[in-house]
């Protein structure tokens, strides 16, 4: 096997199959159709004379060829990245684009008039923002910052706290209900079990609300709408649910609920002039935001 045949692209896209186990999934990720994906898989063997996966109806295994090219791709990866992100580091430029991850419900539910007074006082910078409740990689310049709630950044990120995020229990404001209310004899709209990973999804289990579930759904503005239409109760964050008309909070926010809110780059990147701009000024406009954050406004 002559590895040396390969470039770059080609170890990309061995790299890519063999992390997604499918063309599929590999065709996703790059962005590029299943029959290209196909196509070019079947080249690079070709290239190289040896097969790299064994092919299966539930996907593609890379054979022991295949995983020394994985391996090699992935180094090569590391190195590659590691350069771009010192060349952005030297970038001293307030000017343009700053990729944001953020989940779909600070999106919608708070940043749209931050964004734009950013944007405002950084007309050279262009906002390329991606509502997703997904984790992205900013190791591997999938973004180039991140502002979700966290219980701590990853080691290998830095940035800081912003405000701590509450939640709290609504109900649909036609409905009547005092304080100190069985809560399990109403209905509820809870998060689906793919969201099982959320503080609220276990805290409802823990009291049995889940199973007074009359509606499931994996989004929180969908349940924040759900519960507003009269469908049941639901367990918000504050900023959420607060602003949202035929909503009603029920009690203070449950302290156990309670998150943080943490703005994220990485330690490459933080140096550069419309990154380094874009989390100055995301940090003044939420610090403003903070009795909106944790339910005091």
């Amino acid at each position: 096997m002559n590895e040396q045949s390969l470039d770059w692209n080609d170890y990309r896209l061995v790299l890519a199959v063999g992390r997604a186990g499918s063309l599929n999934g590999a065709a996703k990720s790059l962005r590029v159709s299943h029959p290209t994906v196909f196509r070019q898989i079947n080249a690079i063997e070709r290239k190289l004379g040896v097969r790299l996966f064994e092919r299966a109806r539930d996907g593609y295994s890379p054979t022991a060829a295949g995983e020394d090219v994985i391996a090699a791709a992935a180094e090569l990866e590391t190195r590659i990245e590691a350069v771009e992100r010192r060349l952005a580091g030297r970038d001293e430029r307030p000017s343009g684009t700053v990729r944001v991850t953020t989940t779909d419900t600070l999106l919608f539910g708070l940043l749209p008039p931050v964004f734009a007074a950013f944007r405002r006082a950084h007309p050279q910078i262009v906002l390329e923002v991606v509502a997703d409740n997904a984790v992205y990689n900013l190791s591997r310049r999938e973004a180039d910052v991140a502002l979700r709630p966290s219980g701590g950044p990853p080691d290998n990120l830095v940035g800081r706290k912003i405000a701590n995020i509450a939640f709290a229990v609504y109900r649909p404001s036609r409905w009547r209900a005092r304080d100190g209310d069985d809560l399990s004899a109403h209905d509820w709209v809870v998060p689906d079990d793919s969201l099982s990973h959320l503080n609220s999804t276990r805290w409802l289990a823990r009291h049995g609300y889940d199973r007074r579930a009359a509606y499931r759904a994996n989004s929180l503005l969908s349940l924040r709408d759900a519960a507003a239409q009269g469908l049941g109760f639901a367990v918000l964050p504050c900023y959420l649910g607060d602003r949202t008309p035929g909503l009603a909070r029920v009690g203070e926010p449950v302290e156990e609920l309670r998150n943080e809110l943490w703005l994220l780059t990485h330690p490459d990147l933080r140096r550069v002039a419309r990154v380094r701009a874009f989390m100055d000024g995301m940090r003044e406009a939420m610090l403003e935001l903070k009795p909106v954050l944790e339910g005091t406004a």
